[in-house]
């Protein structure tokens, strides 16, 4: 079974990066820099911002629907990050190393699985949630701190 994971559309925050503080308080979005390599992942890239690189800290909606399940939380954002990431049948670098909690929700916004993993663990759980034909999409949140990590949706034939 065929998976994608993919990083946010950048289009969504690029008026932010222009904001100076106040503004960006104003919409609930500051502007940090990585003061190490690990620690501030990208949800355009899906990669670890580098120490001294600045990103966006936003309020992020990524599960907008009409049930109590609707949800955000803040999330970073690259000022480098142009393009979102893709990946197919394998996960981003920022799953590695970082406990996850996938969360499976059905077509009409439902949670119907839930599974705490190892990142290095997320590929085979990721499938086996999958395998549950009542699962049209997952999201991936990172356990310790609980902000959202990436939306996994089913891809290629057997979507």
């Amino acid at each position: 079974m065929a998976y994608r994971i993919r990083g946010l559309d950048r289009r969504q925050f690029e008026e932010l990066f222009a904001l100076d503080n106040e503004a960006l308080a104003a919409r609930r979005a500051e502007r940090v820099v990585a003061n190490s390599d690990r620690g501030y992942p990208c949800r355009i890239s899906l990669v670890d911002a580098k120490q001294g690189e600045r990103l966006l800290l936003v309020h992020h909606v990524h599960n907008d629907i009409e049930t109590p399940y609707r949800s955000a939380f803040a999330v970073f954002v690259r000022e480098e990050a142009l393009e979102p990431a893709e990946f197919v049948d394998s996960c981003p670098p920022v799953f590695a190393g970082r406990p996850l909690s996938l969360r499976g929700f059905s077509v009409a916004g439902k949670l119907s699985a839930a599974k705490l993993v190892a990142g290095d663990e997320a590929d085979g759980a990721i499938r086996a949630m999958f395998a549950d034909p009542e699962i049209a999409y997952i999201n991936a949140h990172n356990a310790a701190r609980g902000c959202f990590a990436a939306r996994i949706e089913r891809h290629g034939e057997a979507a």
